[in-house]
């Protein structure tokens, strides 16, 4: 997309000729490549737009740890977006490399993403802010569209927290460790790749260039809260995970002290019955009770009130 003037114009195609040349400034080109797999493309863009080949290998590295550099000509953004795939219940992420220079800005994505179009859209409904702050305020434009999908992230994040503290209250919770740890991990991950924005922002706000003008240094403010919020909203869902690991343990706890309760309170009930049995087994002809006709009767009874009396004690002291 060029804006310039009161107009705009799109094109697209598949080579840097079909863009090229830039229109000079004020004129904001914006060049969204969509794709990694074509090196050679992205090295004909190290060339015109004198990026390091160290740069190009950020940028092919997809497993890269968000930063942010200034350079003498440019400067580049590392970043990762991610986005909840409800079919896998899992959180995909995708890198995002921006390269920004005194009248151009460049987006790299690793696949065709829709995610930029509400940008494109918003630019094409009204771009004269963008015409008078300039490729900066394209940038923040691109950032603050991936910090709000930290929060749609979020907030997927906060109902699946929700559905596993509501599952601890059934008998038999499915696959609650299983869930509970794999949860975790994600809270790590988004941890990992959430926490450096904060200083590529604050590196936004304070470097030495011309490119971001004083003009849009609110609006990277703006972003760095923003940022604040989604790190405080992450760090508590990590603290409420930690408890809800906690409280699962606490269940299972108290589900075998259960079991074991029961279990105790049989064999006390038996150990008594086992004594009475134990001593009327033994083979000794001078037992008396042996040749009396109520010896046996009267077994049981002595075995029935022992239990009997066994069970009102427990009631009484309240342990069952």
């Amino acid at each position: 997309m060029i804006f310039e003037g009161e107009t705009q114009e799109e094109r697209e195609g598949y080579a840097l000729s079909d863009i090229l040349p830039l229109r000079p400034a004020p004129a904001i080109t914006w060049i969204n490549v969509e794709g990694l797999h074509h090196e050679a493309l992205l090295a004909e863009f190290g060339e015109t737009f004198q990026l390091n080949s160290l740069l190009l290998e950020d940028i092919l590295n997809t497993e890269q740890r968000p930063k942010a550099e200034t350079l003498d000509t440019h400067t580049y953004i590392i970043l990762k977006t991610f986005a909840f795939k409800a079919a896998q219940e899992e959180i995909a992420t995708e890198q995002v490399s921006i390269v920004m220079g005194p009248h151009f800005v460049i987006t790299f994505l690793e696949d065709a993403d829709p995610q930029f179009d509400e940008v494109k859209n918003r630019l094409r409904l009204n771009s004269r802010r963008l015409r008078s702050l300039g490729a900066g305020y394209l940038t923040h434009m691109l950032l603050d569209t991936i910090i709000d999908s930290y929060f749609s992230v979020l907030e997927e994040v906060g109902e699946r927290l929700e559905t596993l503290e509501d599952s601890l209250s059934k008998k038999n919770p499915p696959n609650i460790l299983q869930n509970l740890h794999r949860l975790k991990r994600e809270l790590i991950f988004l941890r990992k790749n959430i926490w450096p924005v904060r200083e590529i922002l604050n590196g936004l706000q304070h470097a030495d260039t011309e490119i971001i003008t004083p003009e849009v240094h609110p609006y990277l403010r703006d972003l760095y809260d923003h940022t604040i919020q989604v790190m405080d909203t992450l760090e508590s869902y990590r603290d409420l995970l930690g408890g809800l690991q906690d409280l699962y343990l606490s269940v299972l706890s108290y589900r075998m002290n259960d079991v074991m309760k029961v279990l105790t309170i049989m064999s006390s009930l038996f150990i008594p019955l086992t004594f009475i049995v134990g001593v009327y087994g033994m083979n000794f002809k001078v037992m008396p009770e042996l040749d009396q006709p109520w010896g046996y009767p009267a077994v049981w009874v002595i075995m029935l009130l022992t239990a009997t009396g066994m069970l009102a004690y427990f009631k009484r002291k309240r342990w069952i």
